[in-house]
């Protein structure tokens, strides 16, 4: 809080008495009926599934809010204790802004969606003005948003102003409209109605606020377009105002202008770093040759650029803040493919440096690893990358086995599809389980193979299983033109995603001696209501949900298959029973397949033993099935596409 001695807390209410229990006999069956409610939810998991998760849910969740004064200890109980979502004073302290949830709970959607008030409060917890009421969002449409107010806050540098967007097309991305979203907003005391701001034409994305009162970063998306704009604008008059400055595509990391930096001022509100007219970018800088992030300032009246620091080009350098008030002192963070990250203070004129912490390669015996950045194309001419590791003591024109690591993502257009992501000049660090040691056991690894998949954002995947073939083909290709490859002894490996895309290869191709899929899912018809980027649903596009599952085509993987999962995974989607069906799909057509599931684990793998497992699981796994692959005889001279 201002003072800086005292904090907004939420704390287990006093007396809350024992975990309910669970019931020795049901109370009877769990029954839920629907009648012309249309309602395309995700796969969502961890849902409520009874009465007793429901109380469960109440007594976990039920927080009492308090200010806690650190300066003595005293605890200041704010009104009763509920299932309070949020909870924030106004910046001058005189309101609070709650989101509580509240009955009925659902057994469909995750709890921030269930039934649920915005209200605001006096400081003392007395109920002011409810905001919204809102029912439970179960018929949000896909890549859609709830109707009614949404991310209600408050806006800076008012005592107690707030401001928040709202549907205007029934958060149908689908429905046309000529405008997406209304911005709205309440001054205290809250005793009038909501003044709607402006019309956003397409979905409202976020603010920047800026230190002058009204001014900000309006940023929305269009979704058809995947495109991005952000206009600078004064909410007091925000059409004369406004001021397109940035309008690209979201895949375009070349044109990627950055974000503004920002600051934390005295009384707890962020707002950009401004300076004058001047406000500062810092972004990753992608470029074909890899990231070289920068720090640019901006002239918001003349919109003129100057760049004030760029990375060299054989390190990566990014600043992340400045450095107290000084607009020439930055906090600078410097990585190199032999220094591990550590950071220093700079001076941009002087380019004088000051180190501030002196953190030592954690694993010296691998230094001598070599990186390569590499860039080919597709078969139809899309420019793809990936970054080549080759193990210590590499020999120049040794055939390796290699481990191929992608996770596909969709595109419009191939120029954005094509672009560089990454950098060969950034440190590696060996952790959790990470596909880098395979380079332990004599693997070359193609790290992060750009698989993407680019059309039309309605139909791409229609030739989703065309494009990860040709995608892999020509990164194979590549490889053994190096003479690094082996072409007989390759292995595909990826992760939720990139699992999907590991079986569908399998399936469909004959360029892979193993795979390893981690986390997946393999059945569309068990998430018909869209995956991914997939925009339609199961009964728009069935010929496509079938024709891109591995269960589908799980008589066709003939290559071995490691599939490992964790029994708890709570990611929408990929449900643990997906690996499970497809093990048993690949066992019952006489396949070669291996099922590990890691008890506790969730989507990613958290503890040491299930790390340690896992990465056991893979390196063995590639010793069986590819590093000792027997040549065939008489060796192909190449892997073929399967048709």
């Amino acid at each position: 809080m201002k003072d800086s001695a005292s904090l907004l807390v939420r704390l287990v209410p006093a007396n809350r008495g024992t975990e309910p229990a669970a019931p020795s006999v049901p109370a009877g069956p769990v029954i839920e009926e629907t009648s012309g409610k249309a309602s395309k939810n995700p796969t969502y998991q961890d849902l409520l599934r009874n009465p007793h998760d429901e109380q469960l849910f109440e007594y976990h969740a039920t927080a009492q809010p308090a200010v806690l004064d650190l300066r003595t200890g005293t605890v200041k109980p704010i009104g009763e204790p509920g299932l309070v979502l949020n909870f924030d004073f106004s910046p001058d302290e005189s309101y609070i802004l709650r989101t509580r949830l509240k009955r009925p709970f659902s057994y469909r959607v995750p709890f921030f969606y269930f039934s649920r008030a915005v209200e605001v409060l006096d400081a003392s917890g007395k109920l002011i003005r409810t905001i919204a009421d809102l029912p439970v969002s179960d018929e949000v449409p896909p890549q859609g948003v709830p109707t009614g107010p949404r991310g209600v806050r408050w806006q800076a540098l008012h005592p107690a102003k707030l401001v928040w967007p709202e549907a205007l097309d029934g958060g149908d991305p689908v429905r046309k409209a000529p405008h997406r979203d209304a911005l709205f907003s309440l001054d205290a005391p809250f005793s009038n109605m909501p003044a709607e701001v402006l019309k956003i034409t397409h979905r409202f994305s976020g603010f920047e606020w800026l230190p002058r009162q009204d001014e900000v970063l309006i940023s929305e998306y269009d979704r058809d377009r995947r495109w991005r704009t952000t206009a600078l604008m004064n909410l007091s008059r925000p059409q004369e105002s406004r001021r397109v400055l940035f309008d690209l595509s979201v895949n375009d990391d070349y044109g990627d202008p950055g974000e503004p930096l920002t600051e934390l001022r005295p009384d707890g509100q962020r707002v950009v770093i401004q300076n004058g007219e001047v406000v500062y970018l810092s972004g990753w800088g992608a470029t074909p040759e890899g990231n070289r992030p920068f720090l640019d300032q901006l002239n918001l009246k003349t919109l003129q650029k100057e760049r004030l620091f760029r990375s060299p080009a054989t390190s990566v350098e990014s600043v992340e803040t400045f450095a107290g008030a000084s607009r020439n002192d930055v906090l600078l963070r410097h990585e190199s493919k032999t220094q591990p990250p550590n950071y220093s203070l700079l001076e941009l004129k002087s380019g004088q440096r000051t180190p501030l912490t002196s953190f030592q390669d954690p694993a010296p015996q691998l230094t001598g690893v070599t990186r390569e950045l590499l860039k080919f194309n597709r078969a139809d001419g899309v420019p793809l990358s990936g970054m080549l590791y080759l193990p210590v003591g590499y020999q120049k024109g040794t055939r390796l086995p290699v481990l191929l690591w992608a996770y596909p993502l969709e595109y419009s257009d191939p120029a954005t599809a094509g672009q560089v992501r990454s950098s060969p000049n950034s440190f590696v660090f060996y952790r959790g389980t990470s596909p880098l040691f395979f380079l332990l056991r004599g693997y070359a690894v193609l790290m992060d193979a750009t698989m993407p998949v680019v059309g039309d954002p309605e139909t791409m995947n229609n030739t989703f299983v065309e494009q990860i073939v040709a995608s892999a083909k020509a990164a194979i290709d590549k490889l053994v033109e190096m003479g690094v490859a082996d072409p007989n002894r390759i292995l595909v490996a990826g992760h939720s995603y990139g699992a999907f895309m590991t079986a569908n290869l399998l399936a469909h191709s004959d360029l892979f001696a193993a795979g390893i899929a981690r986390s997946g899912a393999y059945n569309r018809s068990l998430t018909p209501f869209g995956f991914q980027a997939e925009r339609r649903s199961f009964w728009e596009a069935t010929d496509v949900y079938l024709k891109v599952s591995p269960f589908t085509h799980a008589n066709k993987i003939n290559e071995p298959l490691l599939l490992i999962h964790g029994e708890a995974d709570n990611n929408q989607g990929t449900h643990t029973f997906q690996s499970e069906r497809l093990y048993q799909a690949i066992r019952g057509n006489g396949g070669t397949a291996r099922l590990v599931l890691l008890p506790h684990e969730s989507h990613g793998y958290l503890a040491r033993e299930s790390v340690l497992h896992v990465l056991a699981e893979m390196l063995d796994w590639g010793e069986r099935h590819v590093k000792n692959r027997p040549v065939p005889v008489p060796a192909s001279p190449h892997p073929t596409e399967r048709n």
